[in-house]
């Protein structure tokens, strides 16, 4: 089954990257979970807030420059949260991510790019491994993807 962004999400989209947003509009029509964009670009206050609550860990995210996004599994018209359906929408943003030759890291499995690993789940179960050996604790975000630091400056 073929998705596509609904007209919310579709807005969600406007300040966001024009690669990362070409990797997203990609990636809904290849993926075999439909999902939703429930964050593009962020407010300062909006970052801070998601700190203060122990969402996010970082003010200096790059969502506040429209280099990362959040997407959000959409089972009929719920919001769903379980594990399963993020590793199968990071593998279709992986496929995007090589059919538009654009580097993205994802929240599952942060420190990698996408086109570094073929299968999401190892690759996140890779990541929580290596800061456990680091005696630091990981830090999961499904939902979330953005274009490296590296390749795409603020």
């Amino acid at each position: 089954m073929t998705f596509k962004l609904s007209n919310k999400s579709l807005a969600r989209l406007d300040g966001v990257q024009e690669d990362l947003k070409r990797v997203v509009l990609h990636a809904i029509t290849v993926t075999p979970v439909d999902f939703a964009v429930l964050e593009g670009v962020r407010t300062p206050a909006r970052q801070q807030s998601l700190v203060d609550t122990g969402a996010s860990q970082t003010l200096k995210s790059r969502h506040l420059t429209g280099h990362a996004v959040d997407l959000g599994a959409m089972i009929g018209r719920q919001l769903s949260w379980h594990w399963a359906y993020y590793y199968q929408i990071a593998a279709a943003m992986r496929e995007a991510s090589i059919a538009c030759q654009v580097p993205v890291e994802w929240g599952g499995a942060w420190g990698e790019l996408m086109t570094d690993y073929e299968d999401p789940e190892t690759a996140s179960a890779a990541y929580v491994k290596r800061r456990a050996l680091a005696k630091r604790q990981a830090f999961l975000d499904g939902a979330h993807f953005q274009l490296p630091w590296a390749t795409y400056p603020a």
